[in-house]
């Protein structure tokens, strides 16, 4: 009987190897046989997923933005509310590292975007869809006044790209140690408070 590959799985654990890999040593040295020998296969196996260290090395930024968009989901999902409020505050959050898979993978991210500098590409998927996430924020911003019975005021795409500025200058802050998840989500959580009213 052939045994049955799970190749997801594989994936999975060659991007694992990318991560801890640059977490340790940085992007830049990440390489072919190091995720070979970091993940406990073949080259032979790695080469079989990906034919450039490039193809990569982005596979495994997409499933690390993919893993915290999936734990930002979990987190609204646990909190058992449909407010567009708690739907902002969580989505917010998810950049704080308040637990230590999403510090991980937020001190991933900071990791990258330093690398990003030199390849653009890079920039593309650790940050895809700007417009999008702008216009879905805008639209909880209003919500969530109207869930406060707050008037709308200013411009929505705005104050979603501020937001964003915000959480993201914070997570870095994070990554870097230089303050604390809860340091993070107070001057997160004060800017929310003045925003919806």
């Amino acid at each position: 009987m052939p045994k049955i590959v799970d190749h997801e799985e594989r994936r999975h654990r060659l991007a694992e190897a990318v991560w801890t890999l640059t977490l340790h040593d940085g992007l830049e040295c990440v390489t072919l046989r190091k995720v070979a020998a970091q993940a406990g296969v073949s080259m032979g196996q790695v080469q079989h997923y990906y034919a450039t260290r490039e193809d990569m090395v982005r596979d495994a930024i997409h499933r690390a933005v993919q893993a915290l968009n999936a734990r930002i989901e979990s987190s609204i999902k646990a909190s058992g509310s449909t407010s567009a409020e708690t739907t902002l505050r969580e989505c917010l959050r998810a950049t704080l590292g308040r637990d230590p898979e999403s510090l991980r993978l937020l001190q991933l991210s900071v990791a990258v975007v330093g690398k990003a500098i030199s390849e653009p590409a890079l920039a593309g998927v650790l940050g895809p869809g700007d417009d999008e996430l702008k216009d879905f924020t805008a639209g909880l911003i209003t919500a969530a006044r109207q869930e406060r019975g707050t008037p709308s005021r200013g411009d929505g795409r705005i104050d979603a790209d501020i937001c964003w500025t915000l959480a993201t200058g914070l997570g870095v802050d994070v990554a870097l140690g230089q303050r604390s998840p809860d340091e993070a989500l107070g001057v997160l959580d004060y800017h929310l408070d003045n925003l919806l009213g």
